[in-house]
């Protein structure tokens, strides 16, 4: 049964204004249009006003009057996801955090930062650069330290840093009911009570919204190497994932891209054989032990069969290879003028890789349809992108995708590696998590009894 929600009213914005002022929030159609879908394929949504708070006890105090009015809230980072999961589906209160940028204490010594939700990665990032410190996790995208936590979000680097789920410590969360909490410490090690935080991580602000957060941060590495190797065979070059990643070699990224791909690369600006193929990246405080790495993984890469091995440490070829790596998407879009492009992912064990690629390809060319795939191949994750132009189409690439998502699970993996649930993989839940999704639904009721919060995510509509 779908609660019944209360329109935003004329009362409501006169409490808005006193809560959060009259610069902060807006009702005109071009703010609401602007925050009505995210980066993905989902149909646009309109709220009935946006509200930008500057502070956690806004946000809280926000939550607490749609609690008290049944109002939905839809929090938003800034936009970059792919399953719907800042749309608003039904109206109510858009709450950005894109005003909540402040980077509230550096930790140096400890390796740690302090952080609004609203504040983008990447700036992040280029703050840290002066104490020789960053934040690893880099779902490619611009995303804000919110959204990221809120999906938890990996990319490229997962696996030797992990997702975000793995590099944060505390959480600000402001509950449904206007309680605003910090779950965990800034102890590295934690044993005491339960573990919350991790709950509200991966929620999609289903659960709470975050506010601010203290994050894990590494040190710059001070050499790094980027490798681009061609296989035969997709089964070949995941052998070499496999072998790469068994051989002790502090690997930070370790992506996979099939023949479709390469050819979108090229057009981005590298230079690479149209041939299944794997980008690597190696980090390390001494260049001795990058050169020494380096060769061990040609070598592999050449007992594998590898038809090409380029590497380099030149700062401006690495930099070049993972900009193209990184807008390979744009360059599909630019390859499919007037058409859309479905995104999608899962994950699998490793050793299940080679067969979920087979079959993505098998059901692509069995629907006659065009398909690129691309993904963190060191954690399996897969990415599938689809153009479509027309709505036949579109209904062939949701098929396609349902066939794979259900392929993914059945060879003992996940519907979404790290886009999240939103809307688009809801549908799977109960595939992939049997009766632990009534229980989920139990920790939903009891942490927002009124379904205020990003209500038609996570959970499969009735």
């Amino acid at each position: 049964m779908i609660t019944p929600y209360t329109p935003v009213s004329s009362n409501t914005l006169e409490q808005l204004v006193a809560i959060v002022g009259l610069d902060q929030l807006s009702t005109t159609a071009a703010e609401l249009d602007l925050h009505s879908r995210d980066a993905g394929h989902h149909p646009a949504h309109q709220a009935e006003v946006v509200v930008w708070p500057s502070t956690p006890e806004q946000v809280a105090q926000v939550l607490a009057l749609a609690n008290a009015q049944r109002i939905p809230v839809t929090p938003w980072g800034v936009g970059t996801g792919l399953e719907g999961n800042a749309i608003p589906l039904y109206g109510g209160i858009l709450l950005s955090l894109e005003r909540m940028t402040r980077i509230v204490e550096v930790h140096a010594d400890d390796f740690q930062v302090t952080v609004e939700a609203g504040l983008p990665h990447k700036d992040l990032n280029e703050k840290l650069a002066r104490y020789g410190l960053f934040f690893p996790p880099d779902p490619g995208a611009n995303a804000t330290i919110g959204g990221m936590l809120a999906n938890n979000a990996a990319g490229i680097r997962t696996v030797k840093y992990g997702a975000t789920k793995d590099n944060v410590l505390r959480l600000q969360v402001a509950l449904a009911d206007g309680r605003l909490m910090w779950l965990g410490s800034r102890s590295i090690k934690q044993a005491s009570g339960y573990n919350l935080m991790q709950l509200i991580v991966g929620s999609e602000g289903t659960l709470g919204v975050i506010t601010q957060a203290t994050l894990k941060l590494v040190p710059v590495p001070r050499y790094m190497s980027a490798i681009i190797a061609g296989f035969p065979s997709v089964e070949q070059a995941v052998e070499t994932v496999v072998a790469v990643r068994g051989s002790g070699i502090d690997v930070a990224a370790l992506e996979f891209i099939d023949e479709t791909n390469t050819r979108a690369l090229n057009q981005a600006g590298t230079d690479i054989a149209p041939h299944p193929t794997l980008l690597m990246e190696i980090h390390s405080a001494h260049e001795a032990t990058l050169e020494a790495d380096m060769a061990i993984v040609r070598e592999i890469c050449e007992e594998a069969g590898a038809l090409s091995f380029r590497a380099t440490a030149d700062l401006a070829e690495r930099k070049t290879l993972w900009n193209a790596r990184h807008h390979a998407y744009e360059t599909l879009v630019r390859n499919h003028p007037n058409q859309r492009i479905f995104i999608m992912d899962v994950a699998v064990p490793i050793s299940a890789y080679p067969e979920l690629i087979a079959y993505a390809r098998q059901v692509i060319d069995e629907h006659g349809i065009v398909g690129y795939m691309k993904g963190h191949a060191g954690d399996g994750n897969i990415h599938v992108e689809l153009p479509y132009g027309d709505e036949a189409t579109f209904e062939k690439v949701k098929a396609v995708n349902g066939a794979i998502v259900l392929k993914a699970i059945a060879l003992g993996g996940t519907s979404t590696g790290e886009h999240g649930v939103g809307i688009g993989k809801a549908a799977y839940m109960a595939a992939e998590h049997g009766t632990a999704l009534d229980v989920m639904r139990t920790i939903k009721h009891a942490l927002d009894p009124n379904g205020i919060l990003n209500p038609g995510k996570v959970f499969p509509s009735s």
